[in-house]
């Protein structure tokens, strides 16, 4: 008879040495594995400090190569650009873009042409009324830049892409309407040639 505080033994429930020695195995053997897949690439940390140099490095290139082109020029077939061999870079400056068709600042376009010519009620002697009042535009966004931002003062130029074909009256209306507006220091953009 047992006792008030023993209990009766029960061999199901007893683990023998071999069955202790096999969940010691087992138990190495996934804390191996696991080690061994930490080992093989996970990270465990992540370094902030050469994250940041990375950073840094990425954006001080991308400054440069996006300041290295200040315009583009969209192709179409209404503008053909004159070709010289002249090496000046272009500066990012207000544009002028003169087709046979229509003049645009920027990409917007401003006046439409026909064959070439200023419709008559868009003219006031040499002055292209609908250009005047988008290089007003155009001057004030610029002198309020450079009112806040020293670094970018308003420097009274304009880019001027034009057709290869435009009249020498277009041509000279447009640079009086930019005069009117204080743009005095024209650039023109061309294709450059390459030597022969």
């Amino acid at each position: 008879m047992a006792g008030p505080n023993t209990q009766p033994a029960n061999p199901a429930m007893e683990i023998s040495d071999e069955d202790r020695q096999r969940m010691r195995f087992r138990k190495a053997m996934a804390r191996k594995k696991r080690r061994d897949r930490e080992a093989e690439g996970e990270i465990k940390e992540l370094n902030i400090t050469a994250m940041m140099d990375l950073m840094t490095i990425i954006l001080v290139f991308l400054i440069k190569s996006f300041s290295s082109s200040s315009i583009t020029v969209t192709a179409s077939e209404d503008i053909r650009l004159p070709q010289s061999a002249a090496r000046a870079t272009p500066k990012d400056t207000v544009a002028i873009t003169i087709t046979a068709k229509a003049i645009m600042v920027g990409d917007r376009r401003k006046v439409e042409l026909a064959q070439g010519i200023v419709k008559a009620n868009e003219l006031q002697g040499k002055l292209i009324l609908p250009l005047d009042a988008a290089l007003k535009t155009e001057v004030e966004k610029l002198k309020k830049i450079a009112e806040r931002n020293p670094t970018a003062p308003f420097n009274k130029e304009v880019s001027i892409i034009g057709d290869k074909k435009v009249s020498y009256d277009l041509l000279s209306s447009v640079l009086y309407t930019a005069g009117q507006n204080e743009l005095e220091n024209f650039r023109f953009i061309i294709v450059q040639k390459n030597p022969d």
